[in-house]
């Protein structure tokens, strides 16, 4: 709400940042409109006698002494019904309705309100007249699509005995649904509600994380899994990926609800996955993707400190739908560009820079961000467990690990999926490099794996991923001496390490079998190489030739049977063979098989 009677000026203006006097009791992260246009803005440093503002519009044309208004409120997100398969800006207006007010291009000072005022939602009311009431609590519940049931809840902060109740019907957001008391003070509720979005919303109790986030890709899923609640990052240069790789996430993960906060990257990205989401079916229930997702689309041609605020914005409406009790997944593509914001902002306010001109507060930033994910008690009855996962790529110059925006923040997240230039250039995708990524999640989702799909499967994992970096050293002994000259075993560890990387780690984004794999199919294809593997290391053993055992035609199918539009059957069938074909091999040369290759990759 805007006061006349705080009202300031514009004393200097550089870039997106602007010098401001005359508002003496102005309070930092405070809401602002700068100039005649009222363009939004949030003050981020109070001097003596003037402050200054950060501008979410572009500033080009605004002259000093134009008015600057304060408006007594922090940035905050409007949460509530609509904010589902929306498109928003880094500052929460809908492109979609700005669009219709002036256009495909965004004019300067538009306000648009979030959540629309005009469309009713049915309200099922779930408390009656006399309960008592605090924050959290869930107080009715709106079809908000028909892939969300979304849950209304009691302000933070907010207490009091329910007096009235509307009964079952259709509202709009700013109706009052509820009337409480407290200490003889009557207090109406609406649907709707602000959150600051700097400030993480509060929760009941932080839980451990267990379960494994599904995305369908094998090199994640099985190798380099993340927890529902944890945080990982996905670093690469331009070309790896990164966008694809996040794309699938939203796309195809087992999270209920998505938040996919484009930022800083390039618009036709954002439009082709626009494009494609509302084509795009959940798997579960037949319906579109779009329904279950919320885009906040700041692209690069969008002012430098929108990036800084869609961040945020994303991690707030995130956490509201947490605290409902979903499963959240939040992506933010990409933070490299958000820090990038930083630096300019702390650049024209005189900031004394550090590495690479970032500002000295950059790591605290970055990890601000990322702990704002986790998996929750969330406040209120009835009682619900909910988590927010945060992914985020990092798009290091020149694909340098080194530089402070990755170094940091691989210091805050459980999980790294490494993205490979040359994996890449030989099109070799998803392009993570298995060397180089980790997860500190894998021994934590094991258990979700022993129970759900088959207790060998930690067995094989290790294994698998012991087998590859064995592999990695004799390929570096064989690109001098030439493989002819290696030992048979060490050729059957190249050739089993060639059928995983091409059978397994290699997988589609676009369309057919290949897209989603199911963890039973990625445990069977991984026991059908491993134990391919064993069998043919004790054949060796025994003095059979890795040339026999080479020109197996099975040997091919195991790198292709990932895409056998069969599936799981498909893949059961080829073990049987590969198997029954090793068995002959042995009958023939009058040898047993039993022992498996433990000592080559333990």
């Amino acid at each position: 709400m805007m006061s006349s009677n705080r009202k300031g000026y514009i004393a200097s203006i550089s870039g997106p940042v602007v010098i401001a006097k005359g508002i003496p009791d102005i309070k930092m992260g405070e809401v602002v409109y700068v100039g005649n246009e009222e363009l939004l803005g949030e003050v981020v440093r109070v001097m003596q006698d003037s402050f200054a503002v950060q501008v979410y519009e572009d500033t080009s044309g605004v002259k000093p002494k134009e008015p600057v208004i304060a408006t007594g409120k922090l940035l905050v997100a409007e949460l509530g019904p609509g904010l589902m398969a929306q498109t928003f800006d880094g500052i929460q207006r809908p492109l979609k309705n700005i669009e219709e007010l002036v256009g495909p291009f965004i004019k300067r000072g538009v306000k648009v309100n979030p959540l629309p005022r005009n469309k009713k939602w049915h309200f099922v009311p779930k408390v009656e007249k006399g309960t008592k009431v605090s924050s959290g609590d869930i107080i009715g519940v709106v079809p908000e699509t028909p892939l969300v049931e979304h849950r209304i809840m009691v302000p933070i902060g907010v207490s009091g005995t329910v007096v009235e109740v509307v009964p079952e019907g259709d509202y709009t957001v700013e109706d009052p649904v509820l009337v409480i008391e407290n200490n003889g003070k009557r207090q109406e509720l609406t649907m709707k509600q602000e959150w600051p979005v700097r400030q993480a919303r509060p929760y009941k109790e932080r839980l451990t994380s267990e379960v494994p986030l599904l995305i369908g890709q094998r090199i994640i899923d099985t190798f380099f899994p993340i927890a529902k609640g944890g945080a990982g990052a996905i670093p690469g240069g331009f070309g790896t990926g990164k966008t694809v790789t996040l794309h699938k996430v939203s796309m195809y993960s087992d999270s209920q609800i998505v938040v996919y906060i484009g930022c800083g990257e390039r618009g036709n990205e954002i439009a082709e996955m626009l494009k494609e989401f509302p084509e795009l079916t959940d798997p579960k229930s037949g319906r579109p993707i779009i329904e279950r997702s919320i885009v906040i689309a700041n692209t690069s041609n969008m002012p430098v400190s929108a990036r800084e605020a869609s961040i945020y914005m994303g991690v707030t409406i995130a956490e509201y739908y947490r605290d409902q009790g979903y499963d959240v997944t939040l992506i933010a593509d990409s933070t490299s560009r958000w820090a990038e914001a930083l630096r300019e902002i702390a650049g024209r306010l005189g900031e004394l820079p550090v590495e690479r001109g970032y500002p000295a507060y950059l790591p605290d930033k970055i990890a601000e961000f990322y702990e704002r994910g986790g998996r929750v008690l969330a406040l209120g009855q009835p009682e619900r467990s909910g988590s927010v996962t945060v992914l985020g790529a990092v798009s290091p110059p020149g694909g340098d690990y080194n530089e402070p925006v990755t170094i940091h923040t691989l210091r805050f997240v459980g999980t790294m999926w490494a993205l490979d230039t040359d994996l890449a250039y030989r099109r070799h995708f998803p392009a993570i490099n298995w060397l180089k990524s980790f997860s500190q999640y894998a021994d934590i989702v094991e258990k979700w794996w022993v129970k759900n799909v088959s207790p060998e499967f930690p067995k094989y994992r290790k294994k698998a991923l012991r087998l590859l970096t064995v592999a990695s050293e004799i390929e570096a002994i064989a690109s001098v001496v030439g493989e002819g000259a290696l030992p048979d075993d060490q050729r059957l560890i190249l050739l089993t390490s060639e059928i995983i990387k091409e059978g397994f780690l290699r997988q589609t984004a676009l369309s057919g079998e290949d897209v989603f794999c199911k963890p039973e199919k990625q445990y069977w294809l991984l026991k059908l190489m491993m134990d391919f593997f064993d069998k043919s290391y004790e054949l060796i053993r025994r003095r059979v030739s890795i040339e026999e055992i080479s020109k197996l035609p099975e040997i091919y199918e195991m790198m292709r049977v990932k895409e056998d539009e069969r599936g799981l059957a498909a893949v059961k069938e080829l073990y049987d063979r590969v198997m029954s074909k090793l068995d002959e091999i042995a009958k023939r040369h009058g040898v047993t098989i039993g022992v498996t290759a433990k000592e080559v990759v333990a």
